[in-house]
């Protein structure tokens, strides 16, 4: 598919999602502002034509109130916020073609350096799509070898810049999860497998922070005190679904989250430094006390 039919697709999603409601007249008008018009007007057929293309491709239903104004809205705007694969799948879409339209500016667009892992993603998603056991050679962190493997695919997870593979093992009997920079080899079977009715990958991470969904860690709520100027940082970019802002003060605020206090959630709380303070529970409190006494320890002598 042509490049700039895809744009007018995007265009015509922002347009509507942005205003929530809006009538075909509106979008016409606003179409006719936009250089991808070319001075060439939207007829309702063309725009129908994108609708049911739209809906096809990205699955964004595309509805109109049936009276009163007669305003076109998004039916499920909803998967296009936090976390779905249609959001991420339209936000990388979005993003691509404006770096497309824009190579004249290259050197002045820096991403960052994503690991491997990529290359595995067609036969991933193939075996999630078909139920398919995989062969994999995999080399954890915590091993000076690679061993070679077979799994059953449950989902996949971004988070940090890198894709992990949900999976039971079963070798071990239950659920794992592989990181896809660390995996050296991995193919498709012709086996296939039963995928358990009672697993979904949304509720499977809900009460966590990132990746580490450790069941021998309960859930709690945790209470932060915030410095004010991080706590903007925080109000924009939260930790967790479930944060909220308590108390707010000229010179610090208080969040809650509820969640499994892991080692991934630990890692992000010691990467604020002292804007951040832990209040409960106690028990993470003085595990994060304890792990910032050992890094004054480090530099203490230092003049």
């Amino acid at each position: 598919m042509a490049k700039n039919t895809v744009n007018k697709y995007v265009w015509l999603v922002e347009t509507i999602y942005k205003a929530k409601k809006i009538s075909f007249e509106e979008i016409s008008r606003r179409w006719q502002e936009n250089d991808m018009s070319e001075d060439e007007t939207l007829s309702i057929r063309t725009f129908h034509k994108w609708r049911i293309a739209i809906e096809e491709m990205f699955g964004l239903i595309i509805e109109n109130e049936h009276g009163g104004q007669y305003r076109y809205y998004i039916q499920n705007a909803d998967d296009l916020k936090n976390g779905s694969m249609r959001s991420w799948l339209f936000n990388t879409l979005t993003v691509s073609n404006l770096m497309m339209d824009s190579v004249s500016i290259k050197d002045k667009v820096l991403f960052e350096e994503i690991p491997d892992g990529e290359q595995y993603l067609p036969d991933i998603l193939e075996a999630l799509k078909k139920n398919l056991v995989l062969g994999m050679s995999y080399q954890s962190y915590t091993r000076d070898e690679a061993n070679t493997f077979e799994v059953e695919p449950y989902c996949l997870k971004a988070f940090k810049q890198r894709w992990y593979l949900v999976a039971r093992s079963p070798y071990y009997d239950k659920v794992m999860i592989y990181a896809l920079d660390r995996v050296q080899w991995l193919g498709l079977t012709d086996k296939s497998f039963k995928y358990p009715k009672n697993f979904n990958a949304e509720e499977f991470f809900e009460d966590c922070f990132g990746i580490i969904a450790d069941p021998n860690i309960k859930v709690e709520t945790v209470k932060i005190k915030v410095s004010a100027g991080q706590a903007n940082y925080l109000r924009s970019l939260t930790l967790h679904q479930t944060q909220r802002e308590i108390e707010r003060t000229n010179e610090y605020s208080i969040f809650t989250v509820r969640l499994r206090p892991t080692f991934d959630f630990r890692q992000e709380i010691l990467s604020q430094g002292c804007d951040i303070e832990v209040l409960e529970p106690k028990w993470f409190r003085d595990e994060v006390a304890e792990i910032s006494k050992h890094m004054w320890n480090k530099y203490k002598d230092d003049k």
